[in-house]
């Protein structure tokens, strides 16, 4: 995608940041003589002076101008799991409704629940086409959708998963209420209560919760932050237990952000079929990736139909649409039985917007868009992470996503961090949510998709400030 002009001015800046041309603490050129020196308009010169700032490369000084920033210790990655090697039952749901609660409350600065920035133009046409397909004529759009859902999205998301490397009929393809239920019908197709799930360490609430409800145990697998599930560890789990599947999220899970690499990936793909394991493979932020290509599946490696591929645009559009689905391969006719007895079918109108919408409404331009926000504000956020957190914090780098993982220092705790921030209309994420035995007292989610402003700055100012109270 070709830079504008404003990208193009401060793409040479940061050039001459880089050669060392203008040093920390130095001043730049004011607006007006770049305008005049540039042939450009001063609306122009602001906007890449503003990309800047929201890099953090370069600051504003009030009567002063525009200086080159100090530069900041970027934090090292948190360590690598070590949950205890044993099934354990999930008790996470209280807390889970707490945080969530969070969200509905006034006033609160949210860094708390995992959704999207959802002011992108893309959402008002995605409404436009919602109130469109709703005043359609055809009687279809009143009726159920009954399982596997309607055939015009279905054929769009098999379209989608070919650049996942996945070679997907229309026809193996179930519209769900969100991913959540896809994983929870996936569940259900593959083990019973008292059965044990593999996890990753740490995991997303989401899926303890699944597990929890469903009577299952969960055994977590040693995670690396960068690189994902330990896979020797989950061939040891399996001689040891009767593990029945295994979920994981490996395009930028939730909470970690790792991207598993390929020949990982093709490498759990052989130990499945070796070990006769199925897997839910939660792809929920595979499009959000900051990279040049789209994570390919572990899916895509799939020889005999055992992973099933489950994702939504609950992370890509809007969480309200509640358009998930799942591609099962082997289970495909129970998964959709069970679909049919639990909740018949997903709402039409919001299948009829989302098909509409991936075919002509431009999602790929508003990925791109999406990728580039949320790769500017992660940096913004690991820039002030390092900024006001005490010495010894650490925090992931996601090239995906919108989700950073914090390892608070020393004796930090991270639910007495998460009261304290509440009282102050702070909303965060503590990391006991994470696991079924309540681990990672020391670590906290942060989201970062909204845009950051004074408001956003100065919360993760008090966030460390509470922090070093509490050392």
């Amino acid at each position: 995608m070709p830079e504008t002009l404003y990208e193009r001015i401060a793409s040479g800046i940061r050039e001459q940041i880089g050669q060392g041309l203008y040093r920390p603490g130095d001043r730049l050129p004011s607006v007006r003589h770049q305008r005049s020196q540039l042939g450009v308009s001063a609306s122009t010169v602001l906007q890449a002076y503003g990309q800047l700032q929201d890099q953090r490369l370069i600051e504003a000084r009030p009567q002063s101008g525009y200086f080159v920033s100090q530069p900041v210790h970027m934090p090292p990655p948190p360590t690598m799991s070590k949950p205890v090697f044993s099934p354990a039952e999930v008790t996470v749901s209280g807390l889970v409704m707490e945080v969530v609660q969070a969200i509905e409350a006034p006033d609160m600065i949210q860094f708390g629940a995992a959704l999207p920035n959802t002011t992108a133009p893309a959402i008002g046409r995605v409404h436009r086409m919602l109130a469109r397909a709703a005043r359609s004529p055809r009687n279809r759009n009143a009726s159920y959708a009954f399982p596997p859902g309607l055939p015009e999205l279905r054929l769009q998301i098999a379209r989608r998963a070919v650049d996942a490397g996945c070679s997907v009929s229309p026809d193996e393809v179930i519209i769900t209420n969100g991913c959540q239920e896809a994983l929870v019908l996936c569940l259900r197709a593959v083990a019973a209560p008292g059965d044990t799930v593999a996890i990753e360490s740490p995991s997303f609430y989401g899926v303890l919760q699944a597990i929890e409800s469903l009577g299952m145990k969960a055994l977590e697998i040693p995670t690396h932050p960068l690189k994902g599930i330990s896979l020797e560890a989950l061939e040891l789990a399996t001689e040891q237990w009767p593990i029945k599947a295994c979920v994981l999220t490996p395009a930028f899970s939730n909470p970690l952000g790792y991207c598993m690499p390929d020949d990982k990936k093709e490498a759990l793909a052989r130990l499945l079929e070796k070990k006769d394991l199925p897997l839910i493979e939660d792809d929920l932020y595979g499009e959000l990736g900051y990279g040049p290509s789209r994570p390919r599946t572990i899916k895509s490696w799939d020889q005999d139909g055992r992973v099933m591929l489950c994702s939504s645009v609950s992370k890509t559009l809007e969480p309200g649409l509640r358009v998930g689905w799942t591609s099962p391969g082997r289970y495909f006719q129970k998964i959709e039985h069970l679909k049919l007895v639990t909740s018949m079918a997903t709402a039409t109108l919001p299948q009829v917007a989302v098909a509409d919408y991936l075919e002509n409404g431009g999602y790929d331009r508003h990925l791109r868009s999406m990728r580039s926000q949320y790769r500017r504000n992660r940096d913004i956020c690991i820039n002030l992470i390092a900024r006001y957190f005490p010495e010894g914090t650490r925090v992931t780098r996601p090239e995906g996503g919108f989700l950073a993982w914090v390892e608070l220092p020393g004796n930090a705790d991270a639910m007495t961090l998460y009261h304290q921030a509440m009282a102050q209309r702070i909303s965060i994420t503590p990391g006991p949510l994470f696991s079924p035995k309540n681990r990672f007292r020391n670590h906290i989610r942060i989201n970062y998709a909204l845009d950051w402003n004074e408001g956003r700055e100065q919360a993760i100012e008090k966030l460390g400030k509470l922090l070093s109270r509490m050392l």
